[in-house]
């Protein structure tokens, strides 16, 4: 490995595993994932040390309709239990494709998967008020009688139909972090903090106790980062480059930023919560925590935007 090693974090997008618009079976999220390991490959090549998260969305929603289907014939299991499952699920397939991947590159690198416990605050606002959908798509009826047999929170989203809602608290520390850094630091790919993890809370003995909530992957990932010592983090999703006005007549691709600008264009509402808000919020926390470098791109476009030449490059 070279001397010049650094550290990365690399946030896949839920896109590189299970595309929108198809059947979402297994050998489909196999095939994408080592589709989308190529570039990881390569930055391992570039003598990257590197810790990999990644989404969970679509499998978080498939394993609540499994729990629903079974409802009176198997124990009901908790959104908890469903992170952890689809953490350990996923990890397998990401783990397997990776160390094929290397054993076909010639690579001798270790890889390994590690079902993670992230701590939230548990007086988080978010709680309180859960506002982050998750699951499938129901009618009023539907979801209000679920919502009264099963204790769920439901909204409508959007006009598309009701769905259950669950609290997004803000990731505060990674409890494996000292584990995974001595694993990255000699060298093993680590593949972490799935869907955002776990989410935890301390008790006032000092034990761990889980809520059923939801963390961002992004701002988990960027904890991640911090956590473990990590010059970059490297954020993966659907575009080459973020942009101002996206969609609009009078888009702008951004090649660089400071770490204030994209807070200012985040203030303004050029980054929104459902899109590319998170990973831009994800890049200030990162860098305010003394991280260098924050890159933003597509699976396509890593190796590129590793050298400059393509992704959105954010920076203090």
């Amino acid at each position: 490995m070279k001397s010049d090693q650094k550290t990365a974090v690399v946030a896949l997008g839920g896109n590189a595993i299970s595309p929108i618009a198809e059947e979402d079976t297994i050998p489909n999220q196999f095939r994408h994932t080592r589709q989308s390991l190529k570039a990881i490959i390569e930055l391992i090549r570039e003598g990257y040390n590197l810790a990999i998260t990644h989404g969970n969305g679509p499998q978080v929603g498939n394993a609540l309709l499994r729990v629903e289907l079974a409802r009176g014939k198997a124990p009901i299991l908790p959104l908890g239990i469903c992170v952890a499952d689809i953490q350990g699920g996923m990890g397998y397939m990401i783990e397997q494709s990776l160390q094929n991947g290397l054993n076909l590159a010639g690579i001798d690198r270790g890889v390994v998967t590690i079902v993670t416990q992230v701590v939230v605050d548990k007086d988080d606002s978010s709680i309180q008020n859960p506002t982050k959908y998750i699951g499938q798509f129901y009618t009023e009826e539907e979801a209000k009688g679920m919502a009264a047999r099963s204790s769920w929170v439901v909204k409508e989203d959007k006009g598309r139909g009701w769905r259950r809602v669950v609290p997004s608290p803000n990731p505060l520390q990674i409890i494996n972090r000292r584990t995974i850094k001595d694993l990255v630091a000699g060298g093993t790919v680590v593949i972490t903090a799935g869907g955002g993890g776990i989410p935890v809370y301390v008790e006032d003995d000092g034990c761990y106790e889980g809520v059923d909530a939801v963390i961002d992957k992004d701002l988990a990932s960027a904890v991640l980062a911090r956590d473990i010592g990590a010059e970059e983090l490297i954020i993966l999703t659907d575009v080459e480059k973020v942009a101002l006005n996206y969609g609009k007549p009078d888009q702008v691709w951004l090649d660089e930023l400071g770490r204030e600008e994209a807070r200012q264009y985040l203030h303004e509402g050029h980054f929104p919560y459902g899109s590319m808000g998170p990973k831009i919020k994800a890049a200030i926390n990162f860098l305010g925590w003394g991280g260098e470098k924050v890159i933003v791109t597509s699976i396509d476009k890593v190796v590129d935007a590793i050298s400059g030449e393509a992704g959105t490059k954010i920076l203090n």
